[in-house]
């Protein structure tokens, strides 16, 4: 694989694309890169007052269906997708998710990393964030020169008081449209407005990013290191 590959790492299905759904279209047209998403977590259990793989199971083989169409839409090579337990991460040893983060990295050896938002609402999405900068040691060798968060509707939002304070905006006016339709894409995950995870708030959000920027619609971003 050449250099010029990005790895997204989400803790559930569709935080992938409403985290940089646009951006990462955006960078595969324009700038020739190859992306590929690791999806950590499995998704449904959480709803259930227990986790029941068994009870989900359908419902889980139907998620796993759409994240690989979502993903399709905005251009990914590949979706490395795990069973770890739907917001039950604490529930592991942080070194599980690490080795995990470890074996798909290398495989992908990627220049950019995309994550989850250090102080987030949602546990597995933190837990994730210290896994893959613990997996991406700036150490001699490692292929990850920049790593940077985004936000997720309907969780980085809602976490008061409210700390995402971005550093790095893409305008994706040429592939919002792409990023609304992979979110469509995710059936069991999508919601009506006004709820923040619809296509409407999804074009909303954007406009806002877009109009504090001057970009049209845009997609924001913590920029975590960047190694030149």
């Amino acid at each position: 694989m050449n250099n010029k590959n990005i790895l997204v790492v989400a803790a559930h299905p569709d935080d992938e694309i409403l985290g940089c759904g646009g951006t990462i279209k955006k960078m595969i047209e324009e700038n020739g890169y190859n992306a590929y998403t690791l999806i950590l977590g499995e998704g449904a259990t959480s709803r259930d007052e227990t986790r029941n793989q068994e009870k989900r199971s359908k419902e889980l083989e139907f998620l796993k269906k759409q994240a690989h169409k979502a993903n399709k839409l905005v251009g990914v090579e590949d979706v490395f997708i795990y069973d770890f337990p739907d917001n039950r991460f604490d529930s592991l040893p942080l070194l599980d998710i690490i080795k995990v983060i470890e074996k798909v990295k290398s495989e992908v050896q990627p220049e950019i990393v995309f994550t989850h938002y250090e102080k987030d609402l949602n546990l597995d999405h933190r837990i994730t964030y210290t896994a893959l900068i613990t997996a991406s040691r700036p150490l001699p060798g490692e292929s990850v020169k920049e790593i940077y968060s985004f936000e997720v509707l309907s969780s980085t939002e809602w976490n008061y008081p409210l700390e995402f304070s971005p550093d790095t905006f893409v305008d994706i006016s040429s592939t919002l449209e792409n990023k609304i339709k992979a979110m469509e894409a995710y059936e069991s995950e999508i919601r009506e407005y006004p709820h923040p995870r619809s296509s409407e708030g999804i074009k909303l959000s954007a406009k806002n990013w877009g109009m504090k920027t001057g970009l049209g619609y845009a997609e924001a971003f913590k920029t975590v290191r960047v190694l030149k």
